[in-house]
């Protein structure tokens, strides 16, 4: 249930503050019982064929980052589609990654990027690249990306 959560606030923010005025309600009509299985159902085949391709950030109560822990609660992802399909862009590519607000810029975000990073290099892959997609209006998220060597191609 926590990991539907992040990924609907991931899908909610996609399609908000950007695009055009029908933008945030098409990515709220999809969100829908049936999509939330069909989504996890994948997401736990892709886990399964290529464990590592999904990394989670999670924080203890006091709020602080850590490693699992029973008391931890989940506050964020990134997943990296399986190696197998990395012929779709001759590239290893980052799929998703989202954070709850409370740990954006937090060192919670460069362990999960560098996490997920890790992961999809340590792939077989056609060409020695890591592609992802992010919205141009987001300022935060580019400038982020562009930290870790990422650019507009």
């Amino acid at each position: 249930a926590a990991f539907w959560e992040l990924n609907r606030g991931f899908e909610l923010g996609l399609g908000a503050g950007t695009g055009g005025d029908d933008k945030l309600s098409t990515y709220e009509a999809k969100l829908t019982d049936d999509y939330r299985e069909r989504y996890l159902s994948w997401v736990e085949r892709c886990a399964t064929d290529d464990p590592g391709c999904v990394v989670v950030a999670e924080a203890v109560s006091d709020g602080e980052h850590s490693g699992k822990s029973e008391d931890a609660t989940l506050v964020g992802y990134a997943f990296a589609l399986p190696e197998e399909m990395t012929f779709i862009w001759d590239a290893a590519v980052l799929n998703e990654l989202f954070l709850d607000a409370d740990y954006r810029g937090s060192v919670a975000a460069d362990e999960l990027m560098d996490a997920v990073l890790a992961h999809a290099r340590s792939q077989d892959l056609p060409l020695d690249r890591i592609v992802l997609d992010v919205d141009e209006a987001n300022g935060r998220a580019r400038a982020f990306y562009e930290r870790y060597g990422f650019d507009h191609w």
